[in-house]
């Protein structure tokens, strides 16, 4: 018996409603917390947020931003958030050291944008030379951290320092001085204010090893959902290739939609920066793909935060600090070749 052409239409129709509903319900929620305000440099998550990647593969992503009055770092191992943006490995050795279960499972920034700026001019041309300056403006944080290694490796002096209290104020007022800063903003912000192009001494180039803009879940989440983890962390590091060399614009409207202070040219000037410095697209993150991450370099880098008297010998179970089974297989490569030729 012939069927009327018709009367199938219900029935298709049911059949693309059942599967659109299918397709929503196949979309994991995650959410995933950064450690600042949106900015460039948070820029691939936005990019694979806002251009279907990560729902290509089947994430439903809130991400919710950081800033100077949210503290999202202790809403990871409390399962408030599935994913955290930290900063670089020292925090994930203290996560270690106080048996918080937390692990790095990619490292976005293969170096460390912590910076020292310099006036033009004024002799500083090698990182060696800024042991000669009078003062070095650095923050409280910096002067437990990575000066400690500035001290124990290339020989700078406590004698040298005075407090850096984020504002580049004092450092324009005084030539002969020095100041630390993330390399990737403030030399943007030091050019609007004073206009010129400060001497930028990038400390990843000098020895401080450590991986930035790391991605952090619990431990208990690579145990349990290994899926949902490598989805996170491929998707992730598609929507950098695509933000670093494809069509950003999307992507920086959310951000500034988001954060005010992210205006456009903060942020086209601070992803050129990433771009010029290498920060995320360098190193092994060139075969092995955006997030690469080799734990020989994250011993080294311990090896000399403990010379730098931060840890002790052994204080730190390495193999505790970051899980390398997601990262390293090339993903997003073929994608920065089909944008780029290269």
């Amino acid at each position: 018996m012939r069927i009327p052409a018709v009367s199938l239409r219900p029935l298709a129709f049911g059949l693309a409603l059942a599967g659109a509903a299918f397709a929503a319900q196949a979309q994991e929620k995650v959410v995933f917390a950064t450690n600042w305000k949106a900015q460039a440099g948070h820029g691939g998550f936005y990019q694979a947020l806002v251009d279907g990647t990560y729902k290509k593969y089947g994430l439903d992503v809130d991400i919710q931003q950081g800033g100077p009055m949210v503290n999202n770092r202790p809403m990871l191992p409390a399962g408030k958030v599935d994913f955290l943006m930290a900063g670089n490995l020292l925090q994930s050795f203290d996560n270690v050291k106080n048996g918080v279960p937390t692990v790095v499972v990619a490292a976005i920034f293969q170096k460390d944008p912590q910076a020292m700026f310099a006036h033009p001019g004024q002799g500083y041309d090698t990182f060696k030379d800024l042991t000669k300056a009078p003062v070095a403006f650095i923050g409280k944080d910096g002067q437990f951290s990575f000066w400690q290694w500035m001290k124990s490796d290339h020989g700078f002096k406590d004698s040298q320092l005075k407090p850096y209290t984020f504002n580049v104020g004092p450092f324009l007022a005084n030539k002969k001085s020095i100041q630390q800063g993330y390399a990737i903003s403030e030399p943007l912000s030091i050019k609007a204010q004073a206009g010129f192009d400060p001497v930028v001494h990038l400390l990843a180039d000098h020895g401080f090893s450590t991986y930035a803009t790391t991605i952090e879940t619990r431990a208990d989440l690579i145990k349990t959902k290994p899926e949902t983890v490598r989805k996170f962390v491929e998707a992730s590091i598609v929507g950098w290739n695509n933000y670093l060399y494809g069509d950003n614009k999307a992507a920086n409207e959310l951000m500034a939609k988001t954060n005010p202070d992210a205006t456009p040219a903060a942020l086209q000037g601070s992803t050129e920066l990433i771009k010029k410095m290498g920060i995320v697209d360098s190193g092994d993150a060139l075969t092995k793909g955006i997030g690469a991450m080799d734990e020989a370099r994250v011993k080294d880098f311990y090896d000399k935060m403990v010379k730098a008297g931060l840890y002790k010998p052994g204080e730190i179970d390495l193999s505790k600090v970051v899980s390398t089974q997601f990262v390293n297989k090339g993903v997003g490569v073929d994608v920065r070749k089909k944008l780029t030729g290269k």
